[in-house]
């Protein structure tokens, strides 16, 4: 019998990992790979804040994965992690539901081999009083595409009413790079919705509030990126608040630390990141205190090593003597995923060499402020850290995405992709209008 490569999160990470395992092991016959996802689709994480904007076509940039999986020579099975089995060697995915909750595929179990768990992460709120209740977050297409629905209803309600003094507040927490994309993305959208007619609320009554409990935006960053970015922001009008901490959340807005009440229609949660609640001592494997798999450096559960996990769902090592943990960055599950597939292979072909360990490595920083500014710096071995802004710092931006199409479509695909995009941009509206 194939050897049973089961692979729990079709994200970035985890979906790069079973195309290029099928593409070997799955393609020659050595492994039967699995990819389990509880959504038919994939979208890169780091675009849904172009989704919420609506700057991005989500209907233009998904992937399927049952089509992919054809392609590359895996399997997908859809469904929800619902319980492990450690004995047994088997997970077992909670039943499928159409819209009016019927069950349109049976709770079943799925045995494994090698098991790999990428299921990702979920906004940590701290438990901050109503965050949960008033907030929205945009850890998956669905919620994105919910922020956007609400951000048109906000629109189409102003332009009925034909007045064009009607206003709109958004506020923002957490000044992360998904924070501070979002708010220049919306800058824009603003600008566009009104060219195209919606002029109900004009650009500049897009009332956008940026609220970090730090003392700076881009808090993981150096003041050489974070700076311009604060700069630029401002020149935006919209509103940056550093050391001031959300103490609650209501329906009419957000109230901070140091007193301060700040009015907003939309609310969204950008700060902070945390396993799921689920894999709380999940199948007995150990966790940390923000519901992380705890990993070792070569990303081997620390119970069990037929199981691995990486990506934001992990725990690893940072590799350089602290006790410091790898960042929940895509760069971070881009390198573990082509680490795993080397460690995969050796169990697979049951060489007795030691599984290689991970180590980060750090390849600088790219953040976008929607078509007005980017800003970053490049790190590598040669030219040490290199200062990228403008148009340059977008075109490396834009690449971190294509470079993601390479690892699922291939060079010549891609490519492909590139002039359809280039095509496509004078026959359709430069924002989504439904």
């Amino acid at each position: 019998m194939a050897h049973r490569i089961l692979i729990v999160g079709g994200g970035a990470g985890g979906l790069e990992l079973a195309t290029r395992l099928g593409r070997t092991l799955g393609k020659h016959g050595k492994a039967k790979v699995t990819l389990v996802d509880r959504e038919l689709t994939h979208i890169w994480k780091p675009l849904l804040h172009e989704v919420a904007a609506g700057s991005l076509n989500t209907s233009e940039n998904e992937l399927n994965y049952v089509a992919q999986a054809k392609w590359n020579n895996f399997e997908f099975e859809i469904g929800t992690l619902c319980g492990l089995d450690r004995d047994a060697k088997q997970i077992h995915l909670a039943s499928v539901k159409d819209d009016k909750g019927n069950e349109i595929v049976a709770k079943r179990a799925l045995d494994y081999d090698t098991l790999v768990l990428s299921v990702g992460s979920r906004t940590n709120d701290f438990n901050t009083p109503g965050a949960a209740e008033n907030c929205i977050f945009l850890d998956s297409l669905e919620q994105a595409i919910n922020f956007h629905k609400l951000l048109l209803n906000h629109y189409l309600s102003a332009h009925s009413s034909q007045s064009t003094d009607g206003k709109i507040s958004v506020a923002i927490v957490g000044a992360g790079a998904t924070g501070v994309e979002l708010a220049a993305e919306l800058h824009n959208a603003a600008r566009e919705l009104a060219a195209y007619g919606l002029k109900g609320i004009q650009p500049q009554n897009m009332d956008i509030t940026i609220i970090e409990a730090g003392p700076k935006v881009l808090p993981a960053l150096s003041d050489r990126i974070s700076k311009p970015v604060h700069e630029t922001l401002e020149k935006l009008g919209i509103t940056v608040l550093t050391s001031s901490p959300v103490k609650e959340v209501t329906p009419e807005g957000m109230n901070t630390v140091d007193g301060r009440s700040i009015p907003a229609s939309l609310k969204v949660w950008a700060a902070g990141v945390r396993g799921h609640e689920f894999m709380k001592e999940f199948g007995g494997l150990e966790t940390n205190r923000i519901d992380q798999l705890v990993v070792q450096q070569n990303l081997q559960t620390t119970r069990d090593e037929n199981i691995f996990a990486f990506g934001d769902c992990a725990a690893c090592p940072l590799g350089d003597g602290s006790e410091r943990t790898v960042p929940p960055r895509a760069q971070a599950a881009h390198q573990q995923a082509s680490l795993l597939v080397k460690s995969i292979t050796i169990r697979v072909e049951g060489k007795t060499t030691p599984l290689p360990n991970y180590k980060y490595k750090d390849n600088g920083s790219l953040v976008s402020l929607s078509l007005f500014s980017a800003v970053g710096n490049l790190m590598g071995n040669l030219m040490g850290d290199i200062h990228v802004e403008g148009w340059l710092a977008r075109m490396f931006y834009m690449s971190l995405y294509r470079m993601h199409q390479m690892a699922l479509y291939g060079v010549i695909r891609t490519g492909l992709l590139m002039v359809s995009d280039r095509v496509g941009r004078s026959t359709v509206p430069r924002l989504k209008l439904h």
